[in-house]
């Protein structure tokens, strides 16, 4: 079975929310077939910070990252959640 990365936008509901703790409960929220591999915080405006995060899940998950989006939709603190990119891993 093969591996892929989903880089996901994570907008935060306000610039109270704090980011940390949100990377803490998106990875206590994972199912096991899902492994956050890295998150960042980026800038977007006036004081206003959301995160980036990378997702490491199955490449033949059924619904592709249906789940996940609504996983981390539903997380309180998350205004909305936008995959930017999906790529396989490669492995030799």
């Amino acid at each position: 079975m093969g591996r892929v990365v989903a880089a996901i936008r994570v907008n935060p509901s306000s610039d109270e929310v704090n980011l940390d703790e949100l990377v803490e409960r998106i990875r206590l929220s994972l199912p096991p077939h899902y492994e956050l591999v890295r998150a960042e915080k980026f800038y977007i405006a006036f004081g206003l910070y959301g995160l980036r995060i990378y997702v490491m899940m199955p490449e033949e998950l059924e619904g592709g990252t249906y789940e996940l989006e609504s996983i981390l939709s539903n997380l309180e603190g998350v205004s909305s959640v936008d995959v930017e990119y999906v790529t396989r891993l490669f492995t030799e």
